[in-house]
């Protein structure tokens, strides 16, 4: 299926801009009030111009990933089946050992648990497997004091998602969990954890993104160890593909991300489908503790939801056009992938690409700026 654009002129304009300047293939989606409104793309899925994007293709937007495994543990909580505040070694007690047991749920959702890291030996093919990921957090010891802001880069995901898995009633694995209560309702259907070899030829290749030879953190290679780095050696392996990474490893288009955005935006329902409170969407802009203290792993102040989200602020390499009063969750990812969710317009913004190495600054505020416009015009002749 190849759906055809649904776009607007000042949106056309920024997506070319990008094309010329950063960008070798992109999609931009949104949605107002539930509403799709922007559904466009441009550019080719590699770099010899063979293929060109459309609506359908489907891109690695890295952590951008988190934000989704985060709705799905809301989703639970909402239930009733997951509180915040409750040690994980209540929901899975081979965590509970090693100075681990008074590591709550939320320490865990803000990166403030102190045990940030990868297990030691990961490689594609171990990432790959489930248990041994799991065996390999259960035998960690923190780096640091609870409380600590300190990113987890890519080891966030398994921990969440293992929750996620230990309190759900029926037993299922994430991605079943994820496909069945919060994507298919929504109609995110094209939000892959583990892509099937059938989607194999809609899959846009990662783009220049190569793993650095060093960095100026010293604890770098920890969180996202040279071996499974998010980078093309690594993301363009099968075994990459088909591994479910709750963290950094989805696969989607930006049709199926925005409309996870959506569900924020529109106050926890899509598709004619409640599944969060309003009160739950709400508190999703409270801000963790200690938030404005830096970030051990990123080396700057990062605003950190209590839920697990990002938040408005006016910190260096966050989004340019929103203010730190508006009412924003969103989340990012490596090599500039981002989608947001606008609580006090009803705006819910993907954009997805395939090049990590977009320059400074990114093409997407641009992009960003054209969507609001697009939206703001709708929502003044919805009031005529």
């Amino acid at each position: 299926m190849n759906t055809p654009p649904l776009s607007d002129p000042r949106v056309d304009a920024a997506i070319e801009e990008a094309l010329a300047t950063t960008e070798v293939g992109l999609q931009v989606a949104a949605y107002l009030d539930g509403d799709l409104i922007i559904d466009t793309y441009g550019g080719s899925v590699d770099e010899n111009g063979t293929s060109a994007v459309d609506s359908d293709t489907l891109f690695f937007p890295f952590s951008v990933t988190k934000a989704v495994t985060s709705t799905t543990l809301h989703v639970q909580a909402g239930r009733g089946l997951v509180d915040y505040d409750t040690p994980i070694a209540e929901y899975w007690p081979g965590w509970g050992k090693y100075g681990k047991e008074a590591i709550t749920v939320r320490h865990v959702l803000t990166h403030q648990s102190g045990v940030p890291w990868m297990p030691e030996g990961v490689t594609p093919e171990l990432k790959a497997d489930w248990d041994w990921m799991i065996r390999g957090f259960e035998e960690m010891s923190p780096d640091f004091p609870i409380g600590t802001n300190c990113y987890h880069a890519l080891g966030w995901g398994w921990i969440i998602a293992e929750i996620i898995q230990r309190t759900d009633p029926d037993n299922r694995p994430f991605a079943q969990v994820a496909r069945e209560e919060l994507l298919d309702p929504i109609g995110a259907t094209d939000l892959y954890f583990g892509l099937p070899a059938s989607e194999d030829h809609r899959l846009a290749p990662v783009i220049k993104g190569e793993i650095p030879e060093s960095t100026e953190f010293p604890m770098f290679f920890d969180g996202m160890p040279r071996a499974v780095h998010p980078s093309a050696q690594v993301f363009n392996l099968e075994i990459t593909r088909r591994t479910v990474d709750p963290g950094a490893g989805a696969i989607t288009n930006a049709r199926s991300m925005a409309a996870h955005w959506a569900l924020l935006a529109n106050k926890g329902t899509m598709n004619g489908v409640r599944l969060l409170s309003e009160k739950q969407v709400e508190s999703f802009l409270e801000k963790r503790p200690n938030s404005e203290a830096v970030d051990k792993y990123l080396g700057i102040s990062v605003p950190v939801s209590k839920y697990g989200y990002y938040l408005s602020d006016e910190t260096p390499g966050m989004i340019p056009i929103i203010t730190p009063d508006s009412p924003i969750v969103w989340m990012p990812g490596a090599g500039s992938s981002v989608g947001w969710a606008e609580l006090d317009t009803g705006l819910a913004v993907a954009i997805t690409h395939n090049n990590m190495e977009m320059g400074s600054p990114p093409s997407w505020p641009a992009i960003a700026e054209a969507v609001r416009a697009v939206a703001a015009d709708m929502k003044d002749r919805n009031e005529l």
